[in-house]
């Protein structure tokens, strides 16, 4: 049978914005990824992937270079991303100051992605670790808080970052608690194991969207 539908509307049904967040080395790459291989015509935005693009633009530059000064900058202008790391780890004021820069417009971005993306027949997928720092939970229809213990955390910075236990658990202390984003996420996806307990997960998860009828908040 063949349908018509109204001038301005699409066939398809209304799909959700799914927030994947988490703590550094929780695991939410990972958990996209088993989303990807579950629903692979699904839209991905990457936040981390966003702000290493948004530090090479011209005008992002010049606010960091205004922020922080010439001394995060090589000769040849390129931002020494190792040397402003080690700054906003250490310091929470300055933190922030890259943060006003960088996450509007990361903001900006994924939002106009998700609009964009509403009305399609796929899943849209915002992998964005500081998810509720900046607000970012209010335009998403679900979120999901990817979490491991402290102890499997730690391990997989050092072992990631090749840096000492001290070093990391500056970076996981710099960061909102784990704990609490857990108590503010709709589903936890805990990853204190191996790949395939975390892709039995996802694919739950999959199963239970794909049975609920979604509306625009």
């Amino acid at each position: 049978m063949f349908v018509c539908y109204p001038a301005g509307t699409s066939m398809f049904p209304l799909m959700p914005a799914i927030g994947i967040t988490g703590g550094i080395c929780t695991g939410k790459s990972t958990f996209c990824e088993c989303l990807r291989a579950i629903l692979p015509t699904a839209k991905f935005f990457n936040a981390d992937e966003a702000a290493h693009a948004l530090v090479e633009l011209p005008e992002v530059k010049q606010e960091i270079r205004e922020k922080f000064g010439s001394s995060v900058f090589s000769s040849d202008g390129a931002l020494n991303r190792a040397k402003l790391r080690a700054i906003i780890f250490g310091d929470a004021t300055r933190k922030r100051a890259l943060e006003r820069i960088l996450h509007p417009r990361i903001r900006s971005q994924w939002r106009a992605e998700a609009k964009n993306h509403r009305n399609s027949p796929d899943f849209f997928f915002a992998d964005i670790p500081l998810l509720y720092e900046t607000g970012g939970e209010t335009l998403c229809d679900r979120v999901v808080v990817v979490a491991c213990s402290y102890e499997v955390q730690l391990g997989r910075l050092m072992e990631r970052m090749s840096i000492k236990a001290s070093e990391a658990k500056q970076m996981i202390n710099s960061q909102m608690p784990l704990d609490e984003k857990i108590s503010r996420g709709d589903h936890v996806a805990w990853n204190n194991s191996d790949r395939a307990r975390l892709a039995e997960q996802a694919q739950f998860l999959v199963a239970l969207w794909q049975k609920q009828s979604w509306t625009k908040r």
